[in-house]
C-alpha cells in the first residue's frame, strides 16, 4: 500500500503525512501509521482527528476500517473519544516508561483512580457512630452466657430482630427457628453444597440450575462440591423457568428473583409461579439470592419469592450491600427440612459469626437505625445512579443504561463489538469497571450482548463526577459505530 497524505483542516490545518506502507491488514497499518504519529510528535496531545468517514476518503479506505483503527487505538490509549467534541490524541498519549525492578520484587498493578465496579456500597457512608452505639448498648445488656459456646443457629436476639425485619420489609415467612446465622452468602453456598467438611458435605446434591449470567465466584463454589451447573437463559421477563423442564436431573435452581444479577430486572410474575410449581413438582429447592432487595427506587418493591412457598424456598441475604461487606453477616431461611443438615455442615463453632457482631446488628435493627440508614442510603444511590442516567444522555446518548429500578448497579449497552475495547480503554485511564460477557456462563447459549456492568454506589462522593467523566471518556463514540463488516 503506497504512502498517503492527509488534507484535513478538520486534523491539524495542514498536511500530515501517513505511511500506509508495509505488511498486514488495511486496519494494521492504519493503526501502526496512526501511532507513528502520535509517538513521534507528528500528533501532539489534544490533536483532533477528522471524522472516521472523512479520513476514510481522504485515504480512500472504507469507513468501517477507519471506524475500528479509531476503537482500537482509544482502547490502547493512544486517542480519546468524547460525544460532542470527537476523536483527539490522549493527553497521556503513548505508553509508560518500563521501570526496572528487581527480579526478586513481584510487579503489581497500580489501584486504579476511580472505581466503578460492581457490588461494594460506598464506605465513606458507614453508619459508624449509630453502630457504635449499637455496639455498647448491645454488650451492656447481654447476658453473661452471651460470651460462652452458643447456638450454631447464632444468637436469638438477631435471629429474632430477622425475623421481624424480613416478614415487615421483605414479605419472607419465617419464624427465629428456620434462621441459621452465616457470615456471608458464599458461607451460605459452602453449607448447602460444601460444607466445612469438603465437597459434598453439605445436604444438597445433583446439577443446580443457574442464571446465564451471575457471578463466577458463586458457580464456582457450587462446582467445587462436585455439583454441575445448568445455564438457563434470560430475557426480559429474567430466568427462562421453562427450561428446567428440559433438566430431569436438577433439584436445585440458584435466583435472583428481585433483581437479576448483573442485567437487572425482576423475575416475571408468571415465571416466579411457574418456578414453585416447578419444585413442588420435581421435590425440588430454589435458592434465593435477596442481595439487593432493599433498594428499589421507581416501583412498588418486589417480595421475596420465598413467601410462596416457605418449604420450597431457601431465603439468603447478607447486609454486604446494605452496610458493608466487612460486616461479616449473613442468613439463611430455611425449610425445616433443611435446617439439621445445614447445622452439621456448619460444623464447629469455628466457622460461627462473632457473637458480639451478632449482637450489635440485632440491637442497630430493633433500634429503627438499619431502616434509617438504608432509606438513607436508597436516596443517595437514587441520585447518583440519576447522575448516570443524565450524563449518558447528554454526553452518549447512543449508550443506554438498563437494570436501573433497583440495585447499586446498571449495565451499559454498547455497540457490537465494542466491550473490549470500552474495557481496555478503561483500563489505560485508570476506571476499574467489568465488562458483561466476565459474568456469562461458559455454557449460555444466548449472549446478552456488548455491555459493561457499572457500580455506581462504589466511588466516594467527592470522586463520582470525575468517575463519571472517566467513564464517558472510554465510550465508544457515536461515529465509530461500525456499519458492516469490514472488507
Amino acid at each position: 500500500m503506497p504512502d498517503s497524505w492527509v488534507n484535513s483542516a478538520q486534523l491539524t490545518g495542514s498536511d500530515l503525512h501517513l505511511d500506509l506502507s508495509g505488511p498486514g491488514s488495511r486496519r494494521a497499518v492504519l493503526i501502526r501509521a496512526l501511532r507513528d504519529a502520535v509517538r513521534e510528535g507528528r500528533l501532539a496531545p489534544g490533536t483532533r482527528l477528522p471524522p472516521y468517514r472523512s479520513l476514510a476518503a481522504d485515504l480512500g479506505l472504507a469507513r468501517n476500517t477507519v471506524a475500528d483503527a479509531y476503537a482500537e487505538l482509544v482502547a490502547e490509549g493512544w486517542l480519546a473519544a468524547r460525544q460532542g467534541s470527537g476523536t483527539r490524541v490522549a493527553e497521556r498519549a503513548g505508553p509508560p516508561r518500563a521501570v526496572r525492578r528487581s527480579a526478586s520484587v513481584p510487579i503489581r498493578p497500580a489501584a486504579p483512580t476511580y472505581d466503578l465496579r460492581q457490588g461494594t456500597p460506598e464506605t465513606a457512608s458507614f453508619p459508624r457512630t449509630a453502630w457504635l452505639a449499637s455496639a455498647r448498648r448491645a454488650l451492656n445488656t447481654a447476658p453473661d452466657a452471651a460470651f460462652g459456646p452458643g447456638d450454631p443457629r447464632g444468637r436469638i436476639e438477631l435471629r429474632r430482630a430477622l425475623s421481624d425485619y424480613l416478614t415487615r420489609a421483605r414479605g419472607v415467612r419465617v419464624t427465629p427457628e428456620r434462621i441459621v446465622v452465616c457470615s456471608g452468602f458464599a458461607h451460605a453456598l459452602r453449607l448447602l453444597f460444601g460444607g466445612t467438611q469438603g465437597a459434598g458435605a453439605g445436604p444438597l446434591r445433583g446439577p443446580v440450575g443457574v442464571e446465564a449470567y451471575g457471578l463466577p465466584f458463586h458457580r464456582g463454589i457450587i462446582e467445587g462440591s462436585g455439583a454441575r451447573t445448568v445455564a438457563l437463559g434470560l430475557d426480559e421477563g429474567g430466568a427462562r423457568i421453562e427450561q428446567l423442564a428440559d433438566e430431569p436431573l436438577v433439584r436445585a435452581v440458584l435466583l435472583t428473583p428481585a433483581h437479576q444479577f448483573p442485567t437487572g430486572g425482576p423475575l416475571a410474575a408468571a415465571r416466579r409461579a411457574a418456578v414453585v410449581d416447578w419444585a413442588r413438582t420435581r421435590g425440588a429447592l430454589i435458592l434465593e439470592d435477596d442481595y439487593d432487595g432493599e433498594f428499589r427506587y421507581d416501583r412498588v418493591p418486589v417480595g421475596a419469592l420465598q413467601g410462596l412457598d416457605p418449604e420450597r424456598v431457601v431465603h439468603l441475604g447478607s447486609v454486604s450491600k446494605s452496610l458493608s461487606p466487612a460486616v461479616r453477616i449473613g442468613w439463611m431461611v430455611l425449610p425445616a427440612h433443611l435446617v439439621d443438615g445445614v447445622l452439621a455442615a456448619k460444623g464447629e463453632r469455628e466457622a460461627w459469626v462473632s457473637v458480639p457482631d451478632q449482637l450489635t446488628l440485632a440491637d442497630f435493627i430493633e433500634s429503627g437505625r438499619y431502616d434509617r440508614h438504608v432509606r438513607r442510603m436508597r436516596q443517595r444511590y437514587r441520585h447518583r445512579r440519576d447522575r448516570l442516567v443524565s450524563a449518558l444522555a447528554e454526553r452518549a446518548p447512543h449508550v443506554t443504561a438498563t437494570g436501573i429500578a433497583a440495585g447499586l448497579h446498571a449495565v451499559l449497552r454498547l455497540p457490537p463489538g465494542t466491550e473490549a475495547s470500552v474495557v481496555k480503554a478503561a483500563t489505560w485511564q485508570g476506571l476499574a469497571l467489568d465488562g458483561l460477557s466476565a459474568f456469562r456462563h461458559p455454557a449460555a447459549v444466548v449472549p446478552a450482548g456488548d455491555g459493561v456492568v457499572i457500580g455506581y454506589s462504589t466511588p466516594p462522593e467527592h470522586a463520582y463526577g470525575a468517575a463519571i467523566d472517566a467513564l464517558i471518556g472510554c465510550l465508544p463514540p457515536f461515529d465509530a459505530v461500525p456499519e458492516g463488516p469490514s472488507p
